[in-house]
């Protein structure tokens, strides 16, 4: 299988490449736009994977991109939740309409399927009672899930006007390998790093915000369960199913890392949901138990990854 992954050199990406080059009947692009973002998958050496420079963008000749396809995974976005609202025309314009283009595309090109992640800490709001499930009405309070929402009623409208088959992930909160420890996404990573050199943690908020935090391993699991699934339901909620406060993810890493860390609270964001987790019981029921890793475990292992690959 054909497999090209639009933003693949990221996070997710990478993780997602790794597991996908095991199957080794998969012939996997990554793509994105700068060619010193391939570097951590170059060093796998993985047979299997090849490297692609392009942009995401509304130049972009994203035929070139798709031609020979079977499956796209759709990743790239050039928004960071919580700055969104700062930039709300741009924003929708350098995301949805661009992914216009690349459905286009995919389109003309007979991409067989589009795998859009998604996300489920944005797209619902703070209206939804948790565990959220997928058929929960959306209240985005962000332009980040608004834009996320946008693309997926796009993919509804392009299946059923050109017949492109789609899977929608509705994602929690990934961490782990990988994962970029002094970006501006990701607070478990970024806390354990913090921990792991100047000890110094900045929360916004008090810390009670409530988030599903899933580990990167069983978030790829779930994404290629979904992807290579047929079933009724094309949307599906992936995370742990469980809430876990910031201040509680502080306790543990307090208590795995350093316990002499100092934390500082901030002012809390506008677009920061109170509280959200999700309900996995569509993808379980489907695809069955997730059986998703401790919050506990999942830091241990990421603080080994953080030791070993930043030396």
């Amino acid at each position: 299988m054909n497999i090209a992954i639009i933003g693949g050199a990221g996070f997710i990406g990478v993780n997602l490449a790794i597991r996908l080059s095991s199957f080794p009947d998969n012939r996997i692009t990554v793509v994105d736009r700068d060619e010193s973002f391939f570097e951590p998958l170059r060093k796998l050496n993985l047979s299997n994977v090849a490297f692609l420079v392009g942009s995401f963008d509304n130049d972009t000749d994203f035929d070139r991109q798709v031609k020979g396809q079977d499956v796209i995974y759709h990743l790239a976005s050039t928004t960071i939740p919580g700055t969104s609202n700062q930039h709300i025309p741009e924003e929708l314009d350098s995301n949805v309409t661009v992914t216009a283009r690349l459905f286009d595309a995919c389109v003309k090109q007979k991409v067989k399927k589009v795998i859009f992640i998604s996300s489920g800490g944005t797209v619902y709001g703070k209206k939804g009672k948790c565990p959220i499930e997928e058929n929960m009405v959306t209240y985005p309070i962000s332009s980040y899930g608004i834009q996320k929402l946008a693309i997926e009623k796009m993919l509804y409208l392009y299946r059923y006007q050109f017949g492109l088959d789609y899977r929608i992930i509705r994602l929690a909160n990934p961490y782990g390998p990988y994962q970029r420890p002094n970006g501006r996404l990701g607070v478990v990573t970024t806390f354990i790093y913090k921990a792991m050199t100047d000890g110094r943690l900045e929360v916004y908020g008090d810390g009670t915000v409530v988030r599903d935090f899933i580990y990167i391993d069983d978030a790829v699991k779930g994404i290629i369960n979904i992807a290579d699934g047929d079933c009724e339901y094309r949307v599906f909620n992936l995370g742990s199913g469980k809430g876990t406060s910031v201040n509680q993810v502080i306790d543990s890493i307090k208590k795995i890392v350093r316990d002499d860390i100092c934390v500082e609270y901030e002012s809390s964001r506008s677009g920061d949901v109170p509280e959200n987790y999700l309900d996995i019981s569509r993808y379980e029921k489907y695809y069955g138990k997730l059986d998703p890793m401790s919050l506990e475990e999942g830091i241990k292992r990421t603080m080994d990854f953080l030791k070993e690959y930043n030396g």
